[in-house]
């Protein structure tokens, strides 16, 4: 009965770290898509607005990004966002352990004819 209640209570930390961790994956990829199609589609934008723009998106999906933890650079018909942050994920209760992610998206644009 012991094993029985010893393996449930491994299992559960083990899915507990597996949720903790899918979901900042999970929030990081939804991010890295917004800022991929921000920048795509964005083409008339400054690099004030777009840097305004990631920096609505960090704080929409929760991501701990500072004003200076990117870069934006255009070059041509391309926008290339750099960056990259640390975020707290708690794998155990208890037990916090700072996760580093980091960003690169480089978008071609082509702009439309008037």
């Amino acid at each position: 009965m012991i094993r029985l209640v010893i393996k449930l209570a491994l299992a559960a930390l083990i899915a507990n770290a597996a949720w903790q961790v899918g979901s900042a994956y999970a929030s990081y990829y939804k991010f890295t898509d917004a800022v991929q199609q921000t920048t795509q589609y964005g083409s008339e934008k400054s690099a004030a607005e777009l840097r305004a723009r990631i920096l609505e998106l960090a704080a929409q999906y929760d991501l701990p990004l500072a004003e200076d933890g990117f870069t934006i650079a255009h070059d041509m018909n391309h926008t290339i966002v750099d960056g990259a942050f640390t975020r707290p994920i708690e794998i155990f209760p208890g037990y916090t352990r700072e996760w580093p992610f980091t960003f690169h998206t480089d978008t071609f644009v082509v702009k439309s004819a008037p």
